[in-house]
């Protein structure tokens, strides 16, 4: 609906501009517009669908400040488990299925990024940044079962065997941790971190890697395969959907030189167990690049993130991408949904199709680390800043509210009806309104109005506005949709502003539009408004933002203004003309479109003159509403008069001749003197004083060995106006 001059303007609309008195409409229907405002218990889709969120609901507050992981055993037991900062034993808690929680567990190491439990219900905790592999007991005892002498372990998973795998940094390798605790090197990445891990249902295990961006899957027996390679730096999380598919998520801006040896996608890479078997070598390319830092407090990633799904076949698609938030965990909802858990402001996205996805939840600003997917439609988030445990759904929320950020009309305006599209389903919408004179709300705005169905605004006039609209649905009812909200408004006549008069150089005038180009040395070009003039005929070639080009005419003048009006309004001129010791003004010229004008000035008695431009809004507003302004120029001369020649003479002194006058102009400089010989061209002659400065001046000019004979001399003199005269004087 093209009903807002902002969309008019947008789409290259038919007028050239918006009228005071025309509605203007402000519309929010799409994303980036319901992005800018604040959500609570709403999701966002990206096709600018807003609807009741899932219940995020606290189950625990911990003192950690980051909480990296999340698993549950066979009773619905969660344990989560972080660390951070200044922290020397990294706990373990356990939160039971009525939501208590305690502490089960403390382990000698600043992190703890990774838990898993096997069929048996065993807890499994890998430390960082000394990774060793820890068994817990039921009842709170911890017992070393590996340690394989990495720095980090950044994941663990099972497979269907009870086989543990470790994914581990600084040297990017896999270890196997069978069911009777051995363990061993199982396939080495040649990265420098094997960063995520899960296991497929074949046993296969899908790695993603940090700095090449590489994922891999790796059979049983340990023969690796690259998946794709992808383009950010960091494989974060990978997650296998139900039909065996393989989401990973990329992020972080690879440098050059950054990544590992790369080859074709699709390219096995050689492993090995350890120890290697007999016959069999392993391709290992010595890493040179730093470790990572401590994974304390997360660093700043740039970028952005992609997230990608390998099909059952193997071929590869990006599906999402973000330029700013960075995925940390992956999950799946009960209807088979990915789920993304992003950072640095608490965003969690649903894939809902590989063009739709919605914003679910928009927490507190943190950083959600870990997601998992439980019984009965449940899906838990760990997060970090600070370690928090929630749970996602499955109930919808009852009530949200949306907040819009503060529209700017650009002046004080007048509100009209406040229109929505959406459905309700059987809940309710409804809207509030505030408005203000600053640009942002604070208490010197006025409070909230409620808005009746379609009924106009009842804020005061102003120039910000801001809505309000809250979603809520009955008991079991569907989530009411809201996807677009639509007010109308009308800003106040605002008087145009004259904010500069200029009068061109005499002898010049405007162009009507023509095909042709006029001659050479006929033009002359007007700098822009305020910046400084060039003499006639001295015009540069080079551009200068809103300069004019005058085409030369002998009595002609131009003026020119610059005028605008705070509304947008079209604008109309009338140019005035008064003498300087006149008291009335005489109408040179009216319902000018322009802003400029040429005019003739030879029934202009010479003298000295002012003008006054007067800008009208009348074409866009009624009779009644149209208001004008108007701004005199500086005071300039007309001058159609040339200087007058008097005392010509000549006389001959042997083969000397000598020829004297004096030229004299009633209101301009003489500008210029010439001479010219029995018809021949015209010379330049310098006054007496070598400057031409004055009104009045004394020429001599002396003329060596002109030949004998009688001679004819002709003087012309021009004053700054371009007006001329022409005598002559014979010396026999």
């Amino acid at each position: 609906m093209l009903k807002s001059c902002f969309l008019l303007l947008a789409l290259a609309a038919f007028t050239p501009y918006c009228h005071a008195v025309e509605t203007r409409f402000w519309i929010q229907n799409d994303q980036l517009d319901f992005e800018k405002g604040t959500l609570k218990n709403l999701s966002l889709r990206s096709d600018g669908r807003l609807a009741l969120a899932p219940v995020f609901k606290e189950l625990l507050a911990s003192s950690t400040p980051y909480l990296w992981t999340i698993a549950e055993d066979s009773k619905g037991n969660l344990y989560t488990a972080g660390g951070g900062p200044g922290i020397s034993q990294a706990k373990i808690v356990l939160i039971d299925p009525a939501g208590k929680s305690k502490t089960l567990a403390e382990l000698p190491a600043m992190e703890i990024h990774a838990i898993a439990i096997d069929r048996n219900d065993r807890i499994f905790a890998a430390t960082s940044p000394d990774g060793k592999v820890y068994r817990i007991g039921a009842d709170g005892k911890t017992e070393l079962v590996y340690d394989p002498k990495a720095k980090y372990i950044w994941g663990m998973a099972f497979d269907s065997k009870g086989n543990l795998f470790v994914a581990t940094g600084d040297q990017g390798e896999v270890h196997r941790i069978t069911p009777d605790g051995k363990g061993s090197i199982f396939f080495r990445t040649e990265e420098t971190h094997a960063r995520s891990i899960a296991v497929d249902a074949k046993d296969n295990v899908i790695l993603g890697t940090e700095p090449g961006g590489l994922v891999i899957r790796v059979s049983p027996e340990g023969e690796g395969f690259v998946l794709y390679q992808a383009a950010k730096r960091e494989i974060t999380a990978v997650a296998i959907a139900e039909n065996g598919a393989i989401y990973a998520s990329g992020v972080g801006n690879k440098s050059p030189g950054s990544s590992s040896p790369t080859a074709p996608l699709a390219v096995p890479i050689l492993s090995t167990s350890s120890p290697l078997s007999p016959g069999v070598s392993s391709r290992i390319v010595p890493i040179t690049s730093a470790a990572a830092p401590t994974p304390a407090v997360p660093a700043p990633i740039s970028g952005g993130s992609e997230l990608y799904r390998i099909e059952p076949d193997n071929s590869p698609r990006k599906i999402w991408s973000h330029p700013q938030d960075v995925i940390y965990a992956i999950g799946f909802d009960a209807q088979g949904h990915a789920i993304l858990g992003t950072g640095n402001k608490g965003k969690i996205y649903s894939i809902d199709s590989d063009i739709v996805s919605t914003l679910l939840i928009n927490a507190l600003p943190t950083q959600v680390t870990s997601l998992l997917s439980g019984r009965d439609g449940k899906l838990y988030a760990a997060t970090g800043n600070i370690g928090s445990v929630y749970q996602i759904g499955p109930a919808m929320e009852k009530q949200g509210t949306y907040e819009s950020d503060p529209y700017d009309t650009g002046s004080f305006s007048y509100w009209g009806h406040l229109v929505w599209k959406g459905g309700s389903d059987g809940g309710q919408l409804a809207f509030e309104t505030r408005s203000g004179n600053l640009d942002r709300p604070q208490k010197n705005w006025s409070t909230w109005v409620p808005v009746e169905g379609a009924s106009r605004v009842a804020s005061p006039a102003a120039r910000f506005l801001q809505y309000r609209a809250t979603l809520a649905a009955p008991n079991n009812g569907r989530s009411p949709e809201l996807t677009e909200v639509e007010i109308a408004y009308m800003p106040k006549n605002i008087a145009p502003v004259v904010e500069e008069v200029d009068v061109t150089p005499a002898n010049y005038k405007f162009p009507q539009p023509v095909s042709a180009l006029p001659a050479a040395g006929q033009t002359l070009t007007l700098p822009a408004l305020g910046q400084r003039r060039r003499q006639p005929g001295a015009a540069s070639a080079e551009s200068l933002a809103s300069s004019q080009t005058l085409q030369y005419a002998k009595g002609q003048m131009g003026v020119r203004w610059a005028a605008t009006d705070q509304n947008n309004d079209g604008m109309i001129y009338k140019v005035e003309i008064r003498g300087i010791n006149e008291s009335e003004w005489k109408l040179l010229h009216d319902k000018v479109k322009e802003k400029y004008l040429s005019w003739d000035t030879a029934a202009f008695p010479d003298g000295a003159y002012k003008l006054r431009v007067t800008a009208s809004d009348s074409p866009g507003n009624p009779p009644g509403q149209a208001l004008s302004n108007q701004l005199e120029s500086e005071s300039f001369v007309i001058d159609n008069t040339p200087p007058r020649i008097t005392g010509l003479t000549g006389s001959r002194s042997g083969t000397q001749v000598t020829v004297r006058w004096k030229a004299k102009d009633a209101l301009s400089v003489v500008e210029k003197a010439e001479y010219s010989l029995d018809g021949h061209e015209w010379t330049i002659v310098e006054p007496t004083t070598r400057l031409s400065d004055s009104l009045e001046h004394d020429f001599v000019l002396t003329l060596d060995n002109p030949g004998p004979g009688e001679h004819t001399v002709a003087v012309r003199v021009s004053d700054e106006f371009d007006n001329q005269s022409v005598e002559k004087v014979v010396i026999r």
